[in-house]
């Protein structure tokens, strides 16, 4: 118990979120009506995809510097929990894009950098497909995967920001926090980041012990 206490609290945190993030007040603005609403789910999907990235790539650079298996099953399984969480973004992304400016996809910069951005990551999981050599597979990855890195960060917020877009906070729109982030949304949009990143780091957490499991299975067999 004592060591599991962050997934009980992941738990609280995301029931927490469904619950009070359907039920509770939420500001009345124009054209967001409910849907605003979508921002515990969406915003914090991405807010998770990024540090789950972030800790996929701190584990390459581990792997580049002491080349392990559990350092390079690490970097791969935070990868593909990143991506996981990346394509659930987009698609309540895309859920809002459709009430709020009436389509699903309307080629905003935005929404093609995350596209372009999660594109480089599906590369990453073909090119480790590529390789039937583990150390060559993970060595040649773990430096792909620092590079897909150092682009998606550019793609998701600084390119967006150099033109027009119809996204808060992106080509002259003011984000959330200019000018409705309020108590009420503040209340539930944190603890929404945090489970949302706890439950991705639980599942990376999971499946990496289980593939580190079968690999050594495999190697003793």
């Amino acid at each position: 118990m004592k060591n599991n206490w962050w997934k009980i609290l992941a738990v609280l945190l995301l029931v927490f979120t469904v619950v009070a993030g359907m039920l509770s007040d939420v500001p009345r603005l124009a054209i967001l009506n409910e849907t605003i609403r979508n921002l515990y789910f969406h915003v914090p999907m991405w807010f998770g995809m990024i540090l789950i990235l972030f800790v996929s790539v701190v584990y390459s650079i581990k792997y580049l510097r002491n080349p392990t298996v559990k350092n390079d099953v690490i970097a791969y399984e935070a990868a593909k929990v990143g991506i996981l969480f990346g394509v659930l973004g987009i698609i309540t992304g895309m859920e809002w894009a459709r009430f709020t400016w009436g389509e699903y996809w309307s080629n905003d910069p935005k929404q093609n950098a995350s596209a372009i951005g999660l594109l480089i990551y599906f590369a990453y999981i073909v090119l480790r497909s590529s390789f039937n050599e583990q150390q060559q597979r993970a060595r040649i990855s773990a430096v792909y995967n620092v590079f897909a890195f150092a682009a998606l960060i550019p793609l998701l917020f600084i390119l967006p920001r150099l033109t027009d877009s119809l996204h808060p906070g992106n080509g002259g729109n003011p984000g959330f926090n200019s000018y409705d982030m309020d108590s009420s949304l503040r209340i539930v949009f944190y603890p929404a980041v945090l489970g949302w990143t706890l439950l991705g780091i639980w599942i990376v957490n999971v499946k990496s012990r289980l593939e580190i499991l079968r690999q050594r299975l495999y190697e003793n067999a």
